[in-house]
């Protein structure tokens, strides 16, 4: 009998454990010795928050992000294979959205591995919770282009989507380029486009605000290396 293969989230930066992950999912966390993980260090001090007795020297860890090859993440599954459950997490967040951790899910299916997803924060989802704006209808784009005149060009293609589908479009930025993001989203789009900006959710200087691209131009927030979410709505 195979292993199942176990989504964990994990918080999104210093919040209280016991505020965003449920009590049956540190459970079945601590309780398991193989991971699959996008960064080993931050796992390693995870999972001693959860448990400070956890045992690090008796698991198991294998590294996921873009340089691991098809071949690697089929050997990954192997424990799976053996009958132990596997887990797999995400630098932040939940696995498997906006995250490298979707490649083993989708190899997991290709096996009949049963796959289990666990509650746990995602920015993206609590963000379009957050906005106001279309949560019916909404799609993620990942990071725009990081030069300013192809970013600008994607941000006015987002935004006649947006109009025309009326449908929320999101999308991230690396934390130290979020002034450049705003100032582009600001000088470039429609005044009359909603912009909501969802920084630091979860923790205590949590940020979340929707208002108009003009409303916005009066009072510029400073959010430089602070994770966020921007969304727009035309």
């Amino acid at each position: 009998m195979s292993g199942k293969l176990y989504l964990i989230p994990i918080t999104l930066g210093e919040s209280s454990i016991e505020s965003v992950i449920p009590t049956e999912v540190i459970e079945s966390t601590i309780k398991t010795r193989h991971f699959i993980v996008e960064n080993i260090r931050t796992t390693r001090r995870y999972l001693r928050l959860l448990d400070k007795g956890f045992p690090i020297d008796d698991t198991q860890f294998y590294e996921l992000n873009k340089r691991t090859t098809p071949e690697q993440i089929s050997g990954y599954l192997k424990p799976l294979e053996e009958g132990f459950n596997v887990g797999v997490v995400s630098e932040a967040g939940v696995p498997g959205v906006a995250d490298p951790g979707a490649a083993v899910v989708e190899l997991a299916h290709q096996n009949n591995i049963q796959v289990i997803p666990f509650v746990g924060p995602s920015s993206i989802l609590m963000s379009v919770m957050a906005s106001g704006l279309n949560g019916q209808n909404f799609a993620f784009n990942g990071y725009l282009p990081i030069k300013s005149g192809e970013r600008v060009k994607h941000l006015k293609h987002l935004e006649k989507r947006s109009i025309q589908e009326r449908q929320s479009q999101l999308f991230i930025e690396t934390p130290y380029r979020n002034g450049a993001m705003i100032d582009d989203i600001l000088n470039h789009c429609l005044n009359s486009t909603k912009l909501c900006i969802a920084c630091d959710i979860t923790l205590e200087n949590e940020f979340i605000k929707t208002d108009t691209v003009q409303n916005w131009k009066k009072n510029k927030p400073n959010i430089n290396k602070r994770p966020a979410i921007f969304i727009i709505q035309g």
